[in-house]
Formats: C-alpha cells, structure tokens, sequence
C-alpha cells in the first residue's frame, strides 16, 4: 500500500513538473534568413529587429496565453533556395511552428511551395510562414495558400505608389528600369511598364534590362547606359549590395534624377551614399520614422538603438509580424493550434506602432497599410540610419495603399 501510494506520488509530482514545463515552454519562430555571404548584413539586421520587437513588444508584457515567451530561432540560408528548403526541415524537425523570411522573394516561393506541400501531408505537424519583406506579388496571387501571410506591401502595391509620384512630376519624360535577375527584379520591371503606360503614356521607357543577383563587381557598364539614355528617372528593385553598387556608380557617373528604389536604406548603405545620394534617392516603403508618428514609437526606435548602437531600426513591419501573430496566438487559445492562428490573422484590423491602422486582407493574406515615399536627406531626420547623420524623411504618403486592388488568389482552405 504505501509503495502504491508513494508510486501515485512521484506520479503526480511527473505530472505537475510536466504541466509547469509545458506551460513555460517557449513559442519558437524559426528567422530564415542570410547571415552569411554578400547579404550577410541585411539578415543580421532583420533577425536583430525581430529579436527588439519579440522581447518589447511580447515578452515584456508577459507573453502570450499562459505567459509563453516568444524566442527566434535562426538559421542562415546562405539567400539559397535550397538551403532555405533544408532549414525549413530542420526547423520542422525542432517542432517550430512559424516560419520568418523575407529576402530574396525566389526563395519565399520555395518556402511557400514546400510549406503548402508540408501541411497538406502533415495535418498534426503544420506550420505557418510569416513573409516579412519578399514582394513577388504572385505570392499572393496565383501561388497564394492559407498558409502564406506577407506583411509587406508586394511589389505591384509599392509600384502603384512610385508610378503616381512620376506620373504626377511633368519634367520626367524619360525612365530606365533595372534591376536583379530573378522572379522579384522581374515582377518590379512588369509592374514599371504596365503602370507607367497606363498613367503616363506619353513617358519613354529608354532602358529595362536585369543583371545577375549578387554578382556584378563594377556596375559601371549600366551606369554608362543609363546616362547614355538620357533618363529623367530610374526604377530599381535592387537591394543589399546590389542597391549600393548600382546606385555608387550611377551617382559617381554624374546622374541627378530621381532615383526611386524599394530597399535603398540602411545597412551601410545610408551611410555609404551620404551626401551623393541626398535628393535623388527615393525610398517606397510602410513605416515612418521622420517624422516619428507617436512618443511610443520614438521611444521604441531610442530603444532600439540602445541595444544595437550599429543597427537600423529599417523595417517597421517586422513589429506588425510579432504584434499581431502574439494577438492571433491569444484569440486562438492555442501556440500550436495553426488553422485556428491563421483563422484569427484573416481579417484582422492592427493599430500600428508606426501610426493608422493595419488590415489583414482575408482573400489573399496580404496586409494593407499606409504606403509613403521618403527620400534620403539629414535636413529633418530625428533618427538616421548607420549613425551617418542621413535618414529617411517621408515626402508623400498613400493611406491604406491598394485596399480594393484585385488578387487571383484562389485560397483553398483546411
């Protein structure tokens, strides 16, 4: 009898030990994302901000449910689609439910598809994909799934806005479109052309053409074409070392135009166009620092400088992905319960850090936001970017971009 009821004992105290263990157990997001190679330094910084924005935004509040902690989990994927595809199994394997990535829109579309495919075979073992910054905007068109949520405005999205603020300047007549050779630089060239002739048709498209991602050493050959063109204007998509070496060479080449870029901003390239770039490079992107849009958000970026005095606090939406999967997961009842996670992403309404609201488009999962076009100056810049003294300041903005734009998305739900 008393063996029994010691057994009965050490049983419930098992019991007890495993209930506190689960309840403690951390929410996990897997960062897959470059840490290594030539955009080593647009990884790192985005896998800082996730880890700012997890530990502000959700861990010091005291969690989510339970008081789970929500921890990032890295893993570099070398901006290799294959890699990108064994990280995500050895994420799975880790028993990590969602899934962050970003650059390199190619590899958002292996995710995608491998994600799609995980689920439908593993019903017990799903995973979500929380897509922070890769814009093909076929990911939430024809290759959209119930799975796949992107935080960023696509590149059709950005491109509306670029093109109203060309289309709107009399003196641009001419315009050279480049960027990198994969399905990102692609859709940018597509939706430059189709928007442009249709707002502007009297514009003179005098350059498209893609070079190879992450491999031209001197792009001295295209800043010669583009000045050859004789264009009022350049469009570009390019990013990381792309984005500096394209934009150094077209400056240092005499250019003086407007410059209109999705990701020319931070991670030493601030810094590195300095003064050159003051006036001419135009950034289309959510989020405002300059202006900061409250005291919550000045404080926030302070912070945040704090802790990573070389960092840049360069993509806001990252604080999107963390407030709003930490509401989900609370709405939902559940950390692993991902239809019901997804279910409570659909439709959602999010006050943003940043200012406004945010809005989670049901039929496609791409969220709707204000969208603005800042440009590279240190004339009103509360916070910089690299410690340069140059910043973003918003020139233009575009409240709620898109709201009621069409999507082919077919989403075929659980």
């Amino acid at each position: 009898m008393r063996i029994n009821m010691k057994r009965g004992i050490l049983a419930a105290l098992a019991i007890g030990v495993s209930a506190i263990a689960a309840q403690a157990e951390n929410v996990k997001i897997a960062f897959i994302d470059p840490l290594s190679g030539p955009f080593a330094g647009t990884g790192t910084n985005g896998l800082h901000q996730y880890e700012f924005a997890a530990e502000e935004l959700v861990n010091k509040q005291g969690g989510v449910l339970d008081g789970q902690m929500f921890e990032i989990v890295a893993f570099d994927n070398k901006i290799s689609p294959k890699e990108s595809l064994i990280q995500l199994q050895v994420a799975i394997d880790q028993g990590i439910r969602f899934i962050a990535q970003g650059n390199s829109s190619g590899v958002a579309n292996a995710l995608t598809e491998a994600i799609d495919k995980h689920n439908r075979r593993n019903p017990d073992d799903r995973v979500l994909f929380l897509n922070y910054s890769a814009v093909d905007p076929a990911l939430t068109n024809d290759k959209c799934n119930f799975w796949h949520f992107r935080f960023d405005a696509n590149a059709d999205i950005k491109m509306d806005v670029i093109t109203d603020k060309i289309a709107g300047t009399e003196d641009i007549k001419k315009v050279y479109i480049i960027g990198q050779d994969y399905s990102f630089g692609k859709a940018v060239a597509s939706a430059a052309v189709r928007f442009l002739t249709e707002k502007r048709p009297d514009i003179e498209i005098v350059g498209n053409e893609l070079h190879p991602i992450g491999k031209v050493k001197d792009f001295t050959p295209y800043s010669r074409k583009i000045m050859a063109s004789e264009a009022d204007a350049i469009i570009t998509g390019n990013w990381g070392a792309d984005m500096l070496g394209l934009g150094k060479s077209v400056l240092e080449n005499g250019y003086t135009g407007p410059i209109y870029t999705y990701y020319a901003a931070a991670d030493g390239i601030t810094a590195a166009f300095g003064e050159a770039g003051k006036g001419s490079l135009r950034l289309v992107a959510e989020g405002a620092l300059n202006p900061p849009a409250s005291d919550r958000a000045a404080a926030y970026v302070e912070a945040f400088k704090a802790k990573y005095p070389d960092g840049n606090l360069s993509q806001a939406r990252i604080t999107n992905v963390i407030e709003m999967l930490a509401k989900a997961i609370d709405q939902a009842g559940s950390a692993t319960d991902v239809v019901a996670i997804a279910n409570a992403l659909e439709g959602m309404e999010h006050d943003n850090l940043w200012g406004g609201k945010v809005f989670m488009r049901p039929q496609d999962h791409q969220l709707i936001q204000d969208v603005h076009i800042n440009v590279h100056t240190d004339d009103g810049v509360s916070f910089d970017y690299d410690n340069s003294g140059y910043g973003v300041v918003v020139e233009n903005t575009v409240p709620m971009a898109a709201m009621d734009s069409p999507t082919t998305c077919k989403m075929r739900r659980p």
